[in-house]
């Protein structure tokens, strides 16, 4: 009896010994003696398959740094950070799989279709731990910028994943480097900085009449 978990191992070995998709359901099914309703049973189409997959990297990842005892002692800086250490450590066990399925997809300003559950999971988890910064006072909440904190994560998830997949470094350690500094620069920017104090300085002049009129000018 198929399951998904039999399904994506075999689609992933499909793909990477004849780097393509299998040419139909039926093909896929045969090869793997499943009947090919057992297919159907799970996923509608490959691309859902590949998708699943996606999505399973990013719930094994949060799942796994969840259940850590440190966890709930962690900042949203920190909690960023274990995220993309454990992911990267995650998916090196399928790498392979990882490098066809991002250099497969068309070059294009959206999300390619396979990682939009991906982006969903993993924004949620970016909208969790944001809002548990913007309540501690972690991070600055700035009027309309705060809510595009989680854009400029899953662009540093971005830009990390075609990193690792380029970098030939021992252990990936340069993929280390650049998710330490990457991270801790995008957060910087989230924090409060002499431009908050600057801008609410601005305000409060402004709300308190002009700096003129106070000073007898």
């Amino acid at each position: 009896m198929a399951t998904i978990d039999s399904i994506q191992k075999a689609y992933i070995d499909y793909v990477l010994t004849t780097d393509e998709q299998p040419k139909s359901v039926y093909i896929f099914a045969k090869k793997n003696k499943m009947a090919e309703d057992e297919f159907y049973r799970y996923f509608g189409s490959f691309n859902a398959v590949e998708q699943n997959i996606w999505a399973d990297f990013a719930k094994k990842t949060i799942f796994e740094i969840k259940s850590q005892e440190v966890w709930v002692q962690y900042s949203a800086r920190e909690k960023a950070l274990s995220f993309f250490y454990a992911f990267f450590e995650l998916i090196k066990a399928n790498r392979s799989f990882v490098v066809y399925s991002v250099k497969k997809q068309p070059r294009t300003l959206s999300v390619p279709a396979i990682f939009e559950p991906l982006k969903d999971i993993f924004e949620d988890f970016a909208d969790e731990i944001l809002k548990e910064g913007l309540e501690t006072g972690e991070l600055s909440d700035r009027k309309f910028f705060a809510k595009r904190y989680k854009d400029a994560l899953w662009l540093q998830f971005g830009f990390l994943l075609n990193f690792w997949i380029k970098d030939n470094s021992a252990g990936f350690e340069q993929t280390d480097e650049a998710i330490e500094k990457g991270v801790n620069v995008t957060f910087d920017l989230f924090q409060r900085s002499p431009i908050d104090n600057l801008i609410d300085y601005g305000k409060f002049l402004y709300k308190s009449g002009s700096l003129k009129e106070k000073m007898g000018f």
